[in-house]
């Protein structure tokens, strides 16, 4: 069976003289879950932000449901980006808007011409949003503007704009950095629930715990390569690797 998601020999370098990926390469089914975990600077974000060609690699090649994410342009692109939903660390939310206007948001890859340009919005497109809202515990807050939330709040309403869109992989990075501890557990049982139905998901965590509870499959990442893989038992219990060691010794 064709991997839903494959890295090829991925490089990044940036400008500045950084060079982020090294030659990654790694393969994910549908319906997988990944952790990717690191120190800081390791290239955990950068892998991330490739997928949906956030940002250009240098080489290599990114491979999204059969197609080189590199490779498309325009439109084609843009459809490409509709199957990724995107949650980051910083909410990355319109605050200006209202709850429900910033996960009708999540609709805009599906709308074209003046429809999109003026947000004119379908009645299913309003009634699936407030669905959703209602699901993740935000239906009474749907007419609030999005910046009266607390930071969970806005965490589980970035997750919701991204459900929107239908994807067929959701990326997680370090979405529970921001937050105050006492917030961290409600947005990281959204995401155990979102495992339950299936979605693909790549998720950048310092959360160890919530890494070797979840994952099917952990990713350690140091010095843009990753130093090892395997299942979370493997990975927490023995790894092989004695950067891997170190690492989990300061963080565990």
């Amino acid at each position: 069976m064709e991997p839903l998601l494959r890295f090829e020999n991925v490089s990044k370098h940036y400008p500045n003289g950084v060079h982020a990926l090294k030659g990654v390469s790694f393969e994910m089914a549908e319906g997988e879950f990944i952790s990717v975990i690191g120190p800081s600077g390791s290239g955990k974000s950068t892998l991330l932000r490739a997928i949906n060609r956030l940002i250009p690699i240098s080489g290599g090649t990114v491979w999204l449901d059969g197609q080189a994410v590199s490779a498309q342009r325009g439109a084609a692109l843009r459809q490409l980006r509709r199957k990724v939903g995107m949650i980051f660390q910083n909410y990355n939310l319109v605050y200006s808007l209202s709850v429900l206007q910033n996960v009708l948001h999540g609709r805009l890859g599906y709308m074209g011409g003046v429809k999109g340009v003026f947000g004119r919005y379908s009645e299913e497109d309003k009634q699936e949003a407030l669905d959703l809202l209602k699901e993740l515990g935000l239906e009474e807050f749907s007419y609030n503007r999005s910046s009266d939330l607390s930071g969970g709040q806005k965490q589980r309403l970035a997750i919701v704009r991204a459900l929107a869109m239908e994807p067929e992989v959701m990326l997680f990075d370090e979405p529970t950095s921001a937050l105050d501890p006492e917030m961290v557990g409600e947005v990281l049982a959204v995401i155990k629930e979102l495992v339950t139905t299936g979605l693909t998901t790549v998720i950048v965590t310092h959360e160890m715990g919530f890494a070797k509870e979840v994952s099917d499959r952990v990713l350690f990442m140091d010095e843009g390569i990753i130093a090892e893989a395997g299942i979370p038992e493997q990975i927490f219990g023995d790894p092989k690797q004695e950067r891997t060691k170190d690492f989990l010794s300061k963080v565990l």
